[in-house]
């Protein structure tokens, strides 16, 4: 897939036959217990498969598609051929022990996306972060942790920004941000003035739309919060919706609630600068500092 390092690119796969695998489920009427039941597994494990969330064993899948009737060697040969692709290990495993299970999912998301769009109320969006705002954000949240894991967790969202900030990158960024996160002092004046200078900088990009949300706008923040949706190049693949809570997060992929909190991003979107107003707003900012 083009723009998609080998660990994303596994991570597209492995989404791409979960869903595969969950329409020949649906399709022969099989229940996630029954395909559980047929390879020794629970109906939760079958639903972290559909979801690309976990990896696949030719075993099972061989399992999985005799039971849906796939019996066309073709058929078979293709989809079994998705097994090794899906099981590559992605960059951020050597980071496990600063990296809680439930944001890996994200990653995995986040890595196979082509499209991301949110709304960013508290902070600067992470992908947008200089090293020193990243580092300021790091410390506030986790006052006792200590220094050398601060880094590591500050690695791991610097290295998601690559992909993303690259010259050729064929990723875009569609980023709504609140007014209060660039008022909101983190770090100091001089962290502040780099993160400012930076969002001026990145939002000229053509693969970058970066606009705020103005002050009195209060109601539209009260109304969604900050939530981030993921669009992804392979048919396919259904937008994802992720909501970030204190510990843990919530994964949203059914169609109604997708286009629930798309509408919300409609919302905030309507009542938010252009990109020209918004670097207009920078300036001005930037200026009172």
């Amino acid at each position: 897939m083009t723009g998609l390092q080998t660990g994303s690119g596994a991570t597209a796969r492995r989404i791409q036959l979960g869903a595969q695998l969950r329409r020949l489920r649906e399709a022969r009427g099989v229940t996630r217990e029954d395909a559980g039941y047929s390879i020794r597994a629970s109906e939760s494990k079958i639903s972290r498969m559909e979801l690309g969330r976990v990896g696949f064993k030719q075993r099972d899948v061989a399992d999985l598609l005799t039971l849906y009737g796939v019996e066309d060697e073709q058929s078979r040969a293709a989809l079994l051929g998705l097994v090794g692709e899906t099981n590559a290990p992605a960059w951020w495993h050597g980071y496990g022990d600063v990296i809680p299970g439930w944001f890996q999912t994200y990653l995995n998301l986040e890595d196979a996306a082509n499209l991301v769009r949110s709304y960013e109320v508290q902070f600067v969006p992470g992908l947008l972060q200089t090293p020193e705002y990243v580092h300021a954000v790091m410390r506030a949240g986790s006052p006792g942790v200590p220094e050398e894991e601060i880094a590591r967790r500050a690695a791991v969202r610097l290295r998601r920004q690559e992909r993303y900030l690259a010259p050729d990158t064929t990723a875009r960024l569609d980023l709504i941000v609140d007014e209060t996160a660039l008022r909101r002092p983190c770090g100091g004046p001089e962290v502040m003035r780099g993160q400012l200078a930076r969002l001026a900088e990145l939002s000229l990009r053509e693969t970058i739309g970066l606009r705020v949300l103005p002050l009195g706008m209060g109601a539209l923040a009260a109304d969604s919060g900050a939530f981030t949706v993921l669009s992804f190049p392979e048919p396919d693949l259904a937008d994802v919706v992720y909501v970030e809570q204190f510990t843990t997060a919530l994964y949203l992929d059914k169609p109604s609630e997708v286009a629930e909190y798309t509408a919300a991003l409609d919302r905030v979107s309507a009542a938010a600068l252009s990109e020209e107003e918004t670097r207009s707003l920078l300036a001005e900012i930037l200026q009172e500092g």
